[in-house]
């Protein structure tokens, strides 16, 4: 088994030390990961600006150094693989890209919880519930643009927006995002973070849609704490779920190295 989204407790949110995690994905029978944590944003200075839910720059050489060191120590027993979870902020994409390829990253996976650029006060927490159709429209927007700059290996949690209008209109936007992410070869994460925890998504109408268009699927741990790679009752049940609406998730995916 593979996982390729794996967080630490950099980002403030995640639990156990780096170790941890490798040693409960060889308990939990993977053969291979990926760290994938959320990615350090350079945020205009003057703004004097942090997330709350991503590592901070400072950290950032002490995590690449800590999942090259583990990929060396456990080499014989499982591929570790070096990547981050990131947004696709226009205004600071390309010199958040040039960043994070210093570090000899091998892939980046999309995680767009912010509309607009994080820091601007229009932007939006896409996790929080709108009825608002500009803000869904943003989302899936910047979601197709992030997708389309060919840099991401996959979509993380692509059903996070918390969209609560119109049906019709939500099945036909993200129909769209669907068809456009299959067009260039992107797996869509089936999440195991959001099953687990009763959240917005996975959402039923959003996979009823990718079942339907013909995406590859990725079944993405999230994983903010080690247990989560041995919890194999709950691997079943997300296959099982996938497999009713007629989805086979693939079992790894090429690193795109951007």
């Amino acid at each position: 088994m593979k996982n390729y989204h794996t967080h630490t407790a950099r980002c403030g949110h995640a639990n156990g030390a780096d170790e941890e995690f490798v040693k409960a994905a060889i308990e939990g029978g993977f053969d291979e990961i990926g760290f994938s944590d959320h990615a350090p944003m350079l945020f205009p200075s003057e703004l004097n600006y942090y997330s709350s839910f991503r590592m901070k720059p400072e950290l950032a050489q002490d995590y690449v150094n800590s999942v090259k060191a583990l990929r060396e120590q456990y080499a014989g027993e499982i591929k570790i693989n070096l990547g981050f979870e990131l947004e696709y902020y226009p205004a600071l994409f390309e010199n958040e890209l040039e960043y994070l390829k210093s570090f000899g990253i091998d892939y980046l996976i999309l995680g767009q919880h912010f509309t607009l650029n994080e820091f601007e006060p229009a932007a939006f927490y896409c996790g929080s519930k709108t009825s608002d159709a500009a803000i869904f429209n943003q989302y899936i927007k910047q979601a197709i643009e992030g997708l389309e700059t060919g840099k991401f290996t996959y979509f993380a949690h692509p059903d996070l927006i918390n969209f609560i209008g119109d049906e019709d209109y939500y099945k036909q936007q993200m129909y769209g995002l669907c068809r456009r992410a299959r067009e260039l070869g992107i797996p869509l994460e089936f999440n195991m973070y959001g099953f687990i925890d009763n959240r917005n998504y996975p959402n039923g109408a959003f996979w009823e849609l990718a079942a339907e268009v013909g995406n590859d699927v990725v079944i993405g741990l999230d994983a903010h704490w080690p247990e989560l790679f041995t919890m194999r009752e709950v691997f079943a049940d997300m296959r099982a779920y996938l497999s009713k609406l007629g989805i086979t998730p693939i079992e790894s995916v090429n690193l795109i190295k951007p």
